[in-house]
């Protein structure tokens, strides 16, 4: 796989994701507006089709995933991402470090929503986020 490994019985996403492989889905950090202006989001509306517009869900090649709207808006997207993997085990979803940059959250803050994605297959998660699962 392009963007990911397995490295301690754990399924990482890589840092630096330039181009998709087949069935592969960039999840990245958004706000509800779906305002894809800056890092991240930019790149994912740029290079793999983002709608802008769209806060949060699968549009394109992405998965965007609202940071910007407090901490118990961010744990109910997370269980949404969750949910729509799920839903969709075909796709890989190669999470960046969604909340850890514009947002001004930490991994050790975001990293334990994702906790019931571990078990996921089709989920592939930032090195910084296995530090703190």
């Amino acid at each position: 796989m392009k963007n990911a490994s397995i490295i301690d019985g754990r399924r990482v996403a890589s840092d630096r994701i330039a181009e998709l492989g087949d069935n592969e889905i960039f999840v990245f950090g958004s706000n509800i507006q779906g305002a894809h202006g800056g890092g991240a989001a930019w790149f994912a509306h740029k290079t793999f089709g983002a709608e802008w517009g769209v806060g949060e869900g699968l549009t394109g090649r992405t998965y965007a995933l609202p940071t910007m709207e407090g901490e118990a808006s961010l744990k109910n997207a997370v269980e949404h991402f969750i949910a729509c993997a799920k839903q969709h085990p075909e796709l890989t979803f190669l999470v960046t470090a969604v909340g850890c940059g514009i947002a001004g959250y930490t991994p050790k803050e975001v990293a334990p929503l994702f906790k019931e994605a571990t078990s996921l297959e089709n989920v592939y998660l930032p090195q910084v986020f296995w530090e703190f699962l």
